[in-house]
């Protein structure tokens, strides 16, 4: 009987050891959360937060100005969620740098615009005016859909929309010089090129306004911004807690009042 009895309170033991990780997870009240500046952040600080906040987490919110430093971050465990980037971004990088991040929930994002200081309207296109996109691969591939869009080029038929470069340009009739930039430092590219091509959270931190644009992106689902979180946390509590507070009412009202004009996923239309 004591043999039983030992084993008995060694299984009970053990079980309780396996439980605690699970249950300290459960308590995890301290969250660090990150976005690239302008209203990615501003989205955080005011609709996401104070929700958070209202559950009992201590929120930490981060600022970044690049697209690269939010993912590694998330990786290295600085972050415990980021809002920056689409699912085909997200995707790329991941699978590119060895890294297991998921999207959990789909968020609002400001969209593709079209700017210049030079050009009233695109009715004002010169040949061999100079325009500068996004050089990460997704948005570049992006802005070339965006373009031909609103025809200026036309890209070789069969491409895939969302892995297009420069070298599938096809038809180029106003002899265009496309410039690849860093998606951040678009915006000051405005004093130099006839047209840039800026992604939306940049162009509102540099002080630009969408309805100052000559042309805004139609966004299609893929390329609403995500949450993302490491795959191991996709189903924690706190987790969780974040999906709920993008889908709550308070958040809503949020977006409905600072926000207006981005691009929704259909479940905050």
């Amino acid at each position: 009987m004591k043999i039983i009895h030992t084993l008995l309170a060694a299984a009970l033991s053990l079980g309780l050891a396996a439980a605690a990780p699970g249950a300290l997870a459960q308590e995890k009240k301290n969250l660090t959360l990150g976005a690239t500046a302008g209203p990615n952040f501003d989205q955080l600080k005011l609709g996401i937060k104070p929700i958070l906040e209202k559950k009992g987490y201590s929120v930490k919110l981060v600022e970044f100005n690049d697209y690269v430093q939010p993912n590694l971050a998330l990786a290295q465990g600085s972050l415990d969620a980021n809002l920056f980037q689409h699912v085909i971004y997200l995707k790329k990088f991941a699978a590119d740098k060895g890294l297991n991040l998921v999207d959990v929930i789909k968020a609002p994002i400001a969209p593709l615009g079209l700017y210049s200081k030079k050009r009233a309207s695109l009715k004002e296109l010169k040949d061999g005016d100079r325009i500068t996109l996004p050089n990460d691969p997704s948005n570049l591939a992006r802005a070339l859909v965006f373009l031909e869009q609103n025809g200026l080029l036309k890209v070789k038929p069969g491409t895939d929309p969302l892995k297009a470069t420069e070298k599938d340009v096809a038809e180029n009739p106003h002899k265009l010089k496309l410039t690849p930039i860093e998606a951040a430092q678009l915006p000051r590219t405005l004093d130099d090129a006839a047209f840039v091509v800026i992604n939306g959270n940049f162009a509102i931190a540099s002080g630009l306004k969408l309805s100052e644009a000559i042309a805004l992106e139609n966004t299609p689902d893929h390329y609403l911004n995500v949450v993302a979180v490491k795959a191991e946390d996709q189903h924690k509590p706190w987790t969780q807690d974040i999906v709920a507070a993008f889908k709550s009412p308070e958040y809503k009202a949020v977006l409905d009042k600072h926000f207006q004009g981005y691009a929704r996923p259909a479940y905050l239309q």
